[in-house]
């Protein structure tokens, strides 16, 4: 995780945050007496980490390095940061140092640090004028600089000292859009011609209607945009800017941002319009940091000396605090999100680490001893905080009231429709006489709808009668992809279900009969979550910031269940998908069929008896005349695809494979780029993770998802027509990607499922052997919900395999001893005992294949 922040606290100290370490950086100054050698000023470095147990911060590793400049002297720290190198992509922090030399000559040198804390000089120039704050670092690394009026920026891959082309009188923001490179935002002049504007124009007018916001690209010296960024009326009061998200539409460049003014405020700009604004607690703002607690984002703002929080959903402060010296942002206890790490003004004691506080402003809360600093002292002394958070607490509690009781009255009525056409949905498919009598009908859904209209086909919404009574189907969809027939089932997004709990049938019709006759099909559940409102997708890298990762999870028996998250991770629409894929060519030997869609629902609570619940989602009607037409035919097209459908039709279908792609030199952070320019791919709008291959016909068509997992590893699936298509990937991936970069095949899925599913099994294991000597009778009812409750945490189960194995000794002997009492004391029937054998045996089957998979 990268730094969020540095500052110094004296002159020759400073202080850096990376993955989760604070490292301090001191300068030991030399004696540069006129007599007497001069001694060698030595750079140190100290690694810390914050220890949860002590509650404080304990030195992990040292380093130093010996400045060895000839003739120079007033040696100092000029910033530190961490920023990425050219040569690898990966982010490593640096340190500036500057010192003097004879005639006002100024050398500047900067320095790596390596995790073995060993030092290496990246780049070292002389100026004849001195750097001042409006320094800059960047990425590469690229150090940036004002002097009088002019920018100027230097850099290892330039080696010599560039002006900038175009004349900005200030720059606001610097750092990386995805697919165009480094890019400053700025103010520039804008002149008017003679023929334009009054003839003798105010002061102020001057400054809010000839000072302009423009999007400067360093690399190819050029503007590229200077609309839709911040309205010139706000060019004299911005002081700091912070970029949210990018995105190109019809070649323009759209941005949201946030900006700190000069009257104290914070406020949010949405392609150059703005849309929210907080007024801040404190005087003279001077940054504004993005942190992901976990459930919200928030907006850390720094001032002189304090520092607030303003929450992201709705731009209210959530906490402040007085007499900072630092604000640094990083996960510093390893929990995979977010904290602000908080450094107060202690005048008793030197170390900067010995008054501080973590928080997430949640639940996670760690302070010094020292001064003790906790969430009731800051509302004693600050009747602020009170007033803030208490209006919004109550809010949500009656938001929250309400919910529950219109859930609650949803779920009677439901229950009750459910119980009722459940009977008669299975008298009706058992062949049994309906008792249903004429009151209890009324409450009944329809199977096959209206008998004026029985037909339902494409993207046509339910029947008005299913709607009423279930809610659950939204629509219902068929496709024809080659010689398949693929069906799905949209559902509402509040149905939250796993593979193994949904069922889609497709219950053909047979001539002159009332019966129905089963197609056999494959199942599939897809889910895609995206944003409900069009939001920028690319994210670019700020220098000091992370860029937050998008995970794909599949979690199913036969890898059948897939779930895509596009966009950012906030509030998302969620399009949960069920499809049924079968062969298209026996179903039309006569022309064309009828069928029946029934989505079959299995759910268990507290440990009952699982309830299945059957929902008729309407009827289907294919014939050649249709395939003729292309009706209902999805190919394979040179542009990206346009309907939800295909994609889910494409995705349903294709041949699944996942490579496991990893680096030990160079860093993969650009695979998504590589594919896009040379594999000639374009990203999907409706999911900009995934990218669709538009080279030749072969390959067009064919579907990329790459997973970032670490710089230098990653998971890349590939969804193609056939194996031919699958090997021309491979054979062009192998061109782009770096040297010493190798491929593994996860014939099984990744590592990750695979340990999940080893670790549900060994969960089902412990399930029956520890209800054999409680209630064997309960055995097959509580074993399901106890299993889908682990299986609803599996994300969590890799990281607590490890937890397992230093306690499964005691496990074992209580398992031996409950194995004797069943031997010694426990009578069971001969049938109940073969019953549970039989389940045991085919539970360990299945530890037995993970295991396996896992290991090879």
């Amino acid at each position: 995780m990268m730094s969020k922040r540095a500052m110094s606290c004296d002159e020759q100290e400073r202080l850096l945050c990376y993955n989760g370490e604070v490292l301090v950086f001191r300068l030991s100054k030399g004696n540069f007496a006129d007599k007497g050698p001069a001694e060698i000023p030595i750079l140190h470095v100290r690694r810390m980490v914050f220890d949860r147990e002590t509650s404080a911060f304990v030195q992990k590793s040292t380093g130093f390095f010996s400045i060895k400049e000839e003739n120079s002297y007033h040696f100092k720290i000029m910033c530190c940061n961490c920023v990425s190198d050219f040569r690898t992509g990966t982010n490593l922090p640096c340190v500036m140092i500057q010192c003097n030399e004879k005639n006002n000559v100024f050398k500047y040198f900067l320095l790596f640090l390596h995790s073995t804390n060993k030092f290496e000089k990246c780049l070292s120039f002389r100026l004849g004028h001195e750097l001042k704050d409006g320094m800059r670092v960047l990425n590469g690394p690229l150090i940036l600089w004002k002097h009088v009026k002019t920018f100027f920026y230097i850099s290892p891959q330039t080696g010599k000292v560039i002006t900038m082309s175009v004349n900005l009188s200030s720059i606001e923001w610097a750092g990386e859009i995805e697919n165009v490179g480094m890019v400053l935002i700025g103010q520039k002049n804008c002149y008017l011609s003679e023929g334009e504007g009054t003839p003798e124009p105010s002061k102020s007018d001057y400054a809010i209607w000839n000072t302009t916001f423009c999007v400067y690209f360093l690399e190819g010296e050029e503007v590229i945009s200077d609309t839709y960024i911040i309205p010139p009326a706000y060019s004299t009061v911005i002081t700091h800017v912070h970029v949210c998200a990018t995105e190109f539409v019809n070649n323009q460049l759209r941005m949201s941002l946030i900006a700190l003014t000069r009257k104290n405020q914070l406020i949010s700009f949405q392609n150059g319009t703005p849309k929210s604004v907080c007024q801040l607690p404190f005087g003279d703002p001077c940054e504004v940091q993005l942190m992901d607690s976990g459930e919200d984002l928030l907006f850390i703002v720094s001032f002189r000396s304090s520092a607030c929080a303003v929450w992201e959903k709705n731009f209210q402060v959530a906490a402040q605090w007085e007499k900072i010296s630092l604000v640094l942002i990083d996960d510093f206890i390893g929990t995979g999100r977010e904290q602000v790490l908080l450094l107060f003004k202690d005048s008793l004691n030197s170390d900067c680490l010995s008054s501080f506080k973590i928080t997430n402003l949640e639940s996670i809360n760690y302070s010094s001893e020292a001064l003790d600093y906790n969430e009731d002292d800051l509302f004693e002394d600050k009747p602020d905080n009170r007033r803030l958070l208490i209006p919004g607490l109550e809010r949500r509690v009656k938001v929250g009231l309400a919910s529950i009781q219109e859930v609650q009255q949803h779920l009677l009525l439901k229950e009750k429709i459910v119980l009722k056409s459940y009977k008669a949905l299975m008298n009706l498919l058992q062949g049994k006489e309906d008792s249903t009598s004429i009151a209890e009908e009324e409450c009944l859904v329809t199977l096959c709808g209206n008998e004026e209209n029985p037909v339902h086909t494409g993207d046509e919404e339910l029947s008005d009668n299913s709607q009423d009574s279930e809610q659950l189907v939204e629509k219902i969809w068929h496709r024809v992809l080659d010689d398949s027939l693929v069906v799905g089932v949209e559902t509402v997004s509040s149905l939250t279900l796993s593979l193994n709990q949904v069922t889609l049938s497709l219950l053909m019709d047979e001539p002159h009969c009332s019966s129905f006759r089963l197609i056999k099909c494959q199942n599939r559940l897809i889910r895609l979550y995206r944003d409900p409102f069009p939001a920028p997708c690319a994210v670019p890298c700020e220098i000091g910031s992370e860029a937050k990762r998008i995970k794909l999870a599949v979690d199913s028996e036969e890898e059948e269940e897939e779930s895509f998250a596009c966009g950012q991770p906030s509030e998302k629409e969620c399009v949960q998908t069920i499809t049924a894929i079968t062969p298209l060519a026996p179903l039309l030997a006569s022309g064309r069929f009828h069928c029946t869609l029934l989505l079959q629902i299995r759910k268990s609570e507290n440990g009952d008896c699982s309830e299945h619940r059957y929902i008729p989602c309407g009827r289907l009607f294919l014939s050649l005349e249709d395939l003729s037409s292309g009706k209902y035919l999805v190919m394979f097209p040179k542009k990206p695809i346009e309907h939800m459908e295909d994609l889910f039709a494409l995705l349903a279908t294709l041949h699944r494979t996942c490579f496991r792609i990893a680096s030990d030199i160079y860093a993969l952070t650009s695979m998504k780029a590589w594919l896009l320019e040379r594999m000639n791919c374009e990203v999907l709008k409706e999911c900009p993770e995934i990218c669709f291959c538009k080279g030749p016909e072969s390959l067009c068509g064919t579907l990329f998802h790459w997973k970032q997992r670490t710089p230098f590893e990653g998971i890349l699936v590939i969804y193609s027509r056939n194996r031919t298509a699958l090997l021309q990937c491979l054979h062009n991936l192998t061109r782009i990607l770096p040297i010493n970069c190798f491929l593994k095949n996860l014939k099984s899925g990744s590592e990750d499922l695979l340990s999940d599913r080893l670790a549900l099994t060994l969960e089902k294991e412990l399930v029956i052997l520890g209800s054999l000597s409680s209630a064997l009778v309960e055995v097959d009812d509580n074993l399901v919900p106890r299993c889908e409750t682990s299986k609803e945490k599996s994300s969590d189960v890799l990281a607590a395999l490890s937890d397992r194995k230093e306690s499964i000794h005691p496990y074992r002997e209580e398992l031996q001893r409950e194995k004797q009492t069943l031997g010694t004391s426990l009578k069971v029937s001969g049938a109940l005992y073969r019953e549970m054998t039989v389940k045991l045996a085919q539970v360990q089957l299945k530890s037995d294949l993970a295991a396996q998979k896992l290991s090879s």
